[in-house]
């Protein structure tokens, strides 16, 4: 909560900061406020007195190119026709960069900001804060995947293209003075492959706020009858393993025999539809719900209803190191999980979870069968994993590290960086 002109943390200390910094926070892959990372970060800076502005693209409903939603401004730009291939993404990161440039000359302005957050991916804000470090802004990369794994769990090749993630990355890191990473993992890339300083490294989780994600009855609607609600939130992707979903449940449906269930999948994706194409294959719709994008309480209503969440990424090198934000979701709503043996996501979750082994979704299947079978180890996994998250995962315990990392960020002194009380130049 807010104390005057500070923010207390969970532990009750309460801290004061500069109220006239003004912070611009740029985001590519996901309109704002969808990204809840991102709006958990603006929302935050914001009680702590902060003034923040956010770059983000349009879409899910977010269209319009500006709006002050809780003390965040909100600058929106038009996407580029989303298509597949390497030429695509060269189009559309293009076209972003182009109005990352146009937008933040226009608050610039406005009110001259002092430091840059770069959402990644992609790896290519610090082009931007490059722009304006002559003025004194400082650089924040906030490293939210790895980009080099990522283009490799993508396409499955490695090559020129991924030299050049690692090359971007590399510059996205030498170009921040501060950068934050989702968990221990990404820590650990930033200080070796990024060659920053631990001290400069800090460790911001991605979880939902506890006092928002409450257990609860949910929407029963949802239930289709069926005794056990599988469900499933988060993106519809190549790398999120839906394929692997759509699998695991034919085998627990026609291998298994358990038939009185029902997969709920909340979300939306590039693959959506070949996902509903590939459950329609299988002849496996009735027991599958698309609903599409579900935003607060009717996303909460939604999966307080589900009785085990499922995360079916595959193990590859990018989630293998990657905190998924769904487990999180489960076990702050008391959902046992069922996922691949994943590294973070054994972090994340711990006994909370059920691990399969990996990519194999028939293993998936007898996963969800153990917690169906069971109904007591259920409620006593879903009991720990939301005490887990309250005790340490939640964002509650995650904001006193984003605020320190802009303590850091604004006591380092910078070459070029331009007096505190010095007048605040325009670009040109």
């Amino acid at each position: 909560m807010v104390n005057g002109k500070g923010i207390v943390s969970p532990s009750g200390a309460s801290r004061l900061i500069f109220l006239d910094r003004h912070i611009l926070i740029v985001v590519e892959n996901l309109p704002v406020p969808l990204d809840r990372r991102v709006w958990l970060e603006a929302t935050t800076l914001v009680r702590a007195g902060y003034r923040v502005s956010v770059i983000s693209p349009m879409g899910k409903g977010w269209v319009l190119p500006r709006e002050t939603i809780d003390g965040v401004q909100i600058h929106r730009y038009p996407v580029a026709e989303a298509h597949s291939g390497t030429f695509a993404y060269a189009q559309e990161y293009a076209s972003a960069i182009w109005h990352w440039f146009r937008l933040a000359r226009r608050i610039w302005k406005e009110c001259p900001f002092d430091a840059i957050q770069g959402c990644n991916p992609p790896d290519l804000v610090f082009l931007l804060a490059l722009r304006y470090r002559v003025h004194g802004v400082r650089y924040m990369f906030d490293h939210h995947d790895v980009c080099p794994e990522l283009f490799e769990a993508k396409f499955g090749k490695r090559g020129v293209l991924y030299r050049l993630m690692l090359a971007l990355e590399r510059l996205s890191f030498a170009t921040a003075t501060v950068s934050m990473a989702t968990n221990d993992s990404f820590r650990r890339i930033a200080v070796t492959r990024g060659h920053m300083a631990p001290r400069d490294v800090f460790v911001v989780r991605s979880a939902p706020r506890t006092e928002h994600f409450l257990p609860g009855l949910g929407d029963q609607t949802y239930r289709k009858g069926a005794a056990t609600v599988l469900g499933y939130v988060g993106v519809i992707g190549q790398q999120e393993g839906m394929d692997l979903l759509v699998d695991a449940a034919h085998h627990l449906v026609r291998h298994l025999g358990h038939e009185d269930v029902h997969f709920l999948i909340i979300g939306f994706g590039p693959t959506l539809d070949e996902t509903i194409a590939h459950v329609a294959r299988l002849n496996l719709s009735k027991w599958f719900t698309f609903t599409g994008a579900l935003y607060d309480h009717a996303l909460i209503d939604a999966l307080n209803i589900i009785d085990i969440g499922l995360a079916p990424d595959p193990v590859n090198a990018m989630n293998d190191i990657s905190t998924m934000n769904k487990v999180m979701e489960y076990m702050a709503l008391e959902k046992p999980v069922v996922q691949f043996d994943l590294t973070e996501g054994r972090v994340s979750a711990a006994d909370a979870s059920l691990y399969a082994q990996g990519n194999d979704a028939a293993d998936f299947a007898q996963k969800i069968e153990t917690l169906i079978q069971q109904p007591d180890l259920r409620s006593e996994m879903g009991q720990q994993g939301r005490r887990r998250l309250m005790k340490k995962l939640s964002w509650e315990h995650s904001e006193p590290s984003l605020l320190a990392a802009y303590d850091r960020l604004f006591s380092k002194q910078q070459a070029g960086s331009r007096n505190a009380s010095a007048p605040r130049a325009a670009v040109k």
